[in-house]
């Protein structure tokens, strides 16, 4: 009886942090379809309406937030240290938490989906969040479209 308890209670576990997975990030696997030399990305929105998705910089899994008012791709410090990333000058940035100091950084190649650019502008930034802002610095080369709780990106 002690078993079976414990093996249900191991069944919910699982099940369950399955769940609270895909709410925080619905876009674990981000599918993308070509037309006419074109690539679309569509993502949908978590339980609070952000657009995360799972990507790729220089070839290793990250996580990233979509945030077209970050000026740049913005990788957490710690984050940084594991892709070793080089730190270039110091710069300031502007954060929701207010100015920190930061420095400049260049990615060889930032994916999602199907959609890759290369020679990134970048910033490190010390803060201590999980989730790389994915900002202008991609996505300026990409058609955005939000319709309710999706958003479409399109690279040509």
């Amino acid at each position: 009886m002690l078993a079976a308890s414990f093996g249900l209670l191991a069944l919910l576990t699982w099940f369950f942090s399955g769940q609270i997975d895909q709410s925080q990030n619905p876009n674990r696997v981000v599918y993308s379809t070509m037309a006419n030399d074109r690539t679309e990305v569509r993502l949908q929105g978590d339980r609070r309406g952000h657009f995360v998705a799972t990507g790729q910089i220089n070839g290793r899994d990250v996580t990233f937030l979509v945030d077209t008012g970050a000026t740049l791709v913005s990788v957490p410090e710690s984050l940084a240290d594991r892709l070793n990333l080089p730190r270039q000058a110091s710069i300031q940035l502007m954060t929701a938490a207010g100015p920190v100091q930061g420095w400049s950084t260049r990615l060889e190649e930032v994916r999602l989906g199907e959609i890759v650019k290369r020679d990134v502008a970048a910033a490190i930034n010390p803060g201590r969040h999980d989730s790389v802002l994915l900002g202008m610095s991609f996505l300026r080369h990409l058609e955005l479209t939000q319709r309710d709780n999706e958003l479409r990106l399109v690279s040509e």
